[in-house]
């Protein structure tokens, strides 16, 4: 993926991402994402219907954000489970 484009003069474009994120749906997404970076366009995925993520999909989006893309809206279950992976990370 590309990175954020950055600056005062990107419009940003909301995805939304509602329902169930898998490992299936990331090569749609990020397919999304780059397409809206080919516009320079700074994408922000709102995640406020999410309500089921897989491990690949919540690897997705914790290493993609504040790189490719921003999170708004996000699940505290979502954030919970990123905080512990992060930790987990950094103690092995």
């Amino acid at each position: 993926m590309r990175g954020v484009p950055s600056g005062p003069a990107i419009s940003p474009v909301t995805i939304r991402v509602s329902g169930k994120l898998s490992y299936g749906h990331l090569s749609y997404l990020e397919w999304l994402i780059d397409s809206a970076a080919d516009c320079e366009l700074r994408v922000v995925l709102d995640l406020e219907q999410l309500e089921e993520i897989d491990r690949d999909a919540l690897f997705f989006l914790m290493d993609g954000e504040n790189r490719e893309f921003g999170l708004v809206s996000c699940p505290n279950f979502i954030r919970e489970w990123m905080a512990h992976e992060a930790a987990r990370h950094r103690a092995a």
